[in-house]
């Protein structure tokens, strides 16, 4: 008695990893320096200035603010426009519990952190 033998063939699609920023973006703003100037209270250089502390990381940088609901209004509008013409960062908004300090990381692939200091 002869046995048929199915081959079941399996692919697998690694999915992105998201904790990595995407190194196929161009490390550019698509804003022009007059746009930034412009914006710059409503853009990542505005909210900076308001930073309590910043810290420099590997691939980006870590800004510490005091926690309101004012302060979270103002991230949420600057982390829209950011993503919109700097395609490359990525942000991670940390909020403690009990009214504990906001932190935002800033981060992206090489060049980044040269990117950051020209802006900031």
């Amino acid at each position: 008695m002869s046995k048929e033998l199915n081959i079941l063939q399996v692919s697998t699609v690694s999915e992105p990893d998201s904790s990595q920023p995407d190194s196929s973006q161009p490390i550019a703003c698509s804003l022009t320096p007059a746009e930034i100037d412009h914006n710059r209270d409503s853009l990542l250089p505005g909210l900076a200035e308001k930073a309590n502390a910043r810290e420099r990381l590997p691939s980006g940088f870590r800004f510490r603010f005091t926690s309101s609901a004012a302060l979270l209004t103002e991230i949420g509008g600057v982390l829209g426009a950011e993503h919109a013409c700097c395609r490359f960062l990525r942000f991670e908004l940390t909020v403690e519990p009990a009214g504990g300090p906001v932190t935002l990381d800033v981060t992206g692939p090489r060049g980044t952190v040269e990117f950051l200091e020209s802006l900031l």
